[in-house]
């Protein structure tokens, strides 16, 4: 929340504050721990790219974890400056970002091939421009919101058809981090005022949102992966680094 204090990027201009006291730490720093929450994100988009591109999945999916990366550091630059003309470099990706979800949940049945691409890449930039210029707050929100929407029957059906135990974990994990997060930013924005008169402690719902968004985004593309790799016929299976860390190992059919 703004407290008036000197800053290096100036006044508030963002339509959104969120409840972490501004410039706490740095004056360069507008909300530190809902800057500093996105880190986790970024490291398992990375990990997310680097499995992607060493199995030789689909392009999708490493345009997916960058689009994953990219949603990351633009909430950082958002956090740090609070301002609203870089409140696009969040608030953008965000649309990118389910866009591409749609395209992969949807494409596989998707008898013109060119036309789907096409037309999400032209509403993607459609969009860029229009939020540079109107700076949409509520109706972005119902917006998103719509986009949110169409992926959850998709989602279900794929959910439904999959019979390995460990692929569906995924997709439960996918729904507790979801409704983990959901209910720690719920929390944060409906109990703002009481939270903020807690002087020594602020559970800091928002930054625990990123955080389990992050780590959201990664089970929900390793479900993906999961789902296209059993399509092309790949063997996957859900394989887990150090024994606790999830993620999709393939074998592709040797070509004869």
């Amino acid at each position: 929340m703004a407290d008036g204090e000197p800053s290096f990027w100036g006044p508030v201009t963002s339509t959104t504050d969120w409840c972490e006291k501004n410039y706490v730490y740095s004056l360069y720093v507008a909300e530190f721990y809902n800057s500093l929450s996105n880190i986790p994100g970024i490291i398992l988009a990375f990990v997310g790219l680097w499995n992607a591109l060493r199995q030789g999945f689909e392009k999708r999916f490493s345009i997916l974890h960058m689009s994953n990366l990219a949603l990351a550091i633009g909430s950082i630059i958002f956090h740090v400056t609070l301002n609203r003309v870089l409140q696009q470099w969040d608030e953008t990706p965000m649309v990118w970002e389910m866009l591409l979800y749609i395209y992969i949940l949807y494409s596989p049945d998707w008898h013109y091939q060119s036309t789907m691409p096409t037309f999400l890449c032209l509403y993607a930039a459609v969009f860029a421009v229009v939020h540079s210029f109107v700076h949409f707050a509520v109706i972005f929100k119902i917006h998103y919101t719509l986009l949110c929407l169409l992926c959850i029957p998709r989602m279900y059906k794929y959910y439904l058809y999959t019979e390995d135990k460990s692929a569906k974990w995924l997709a439960r994990l996918y729904i507790i981090s979801l409704l983990s997060g959901g209910v720690c930013c719920l929390f944060d924005r409906l109990f703002c005022k009481w939270i903020l008169g807690w002087y020594y402690f602020n559970p800091q719902g928002h930054a625990l949102w990123h955080i389990f968004m992050g780590f959201n985004s990664y089970v929900a593309n390793a479900f993906l992966m999961y789902c296209r790799a059993h399509q092309l016929g790949w063997n996957p299976n859900v394989a887990y680094w150090l024994g606790y860390f999830p993620y999709v190992k393939i074998q592709k059919p040797k070509i004869e």
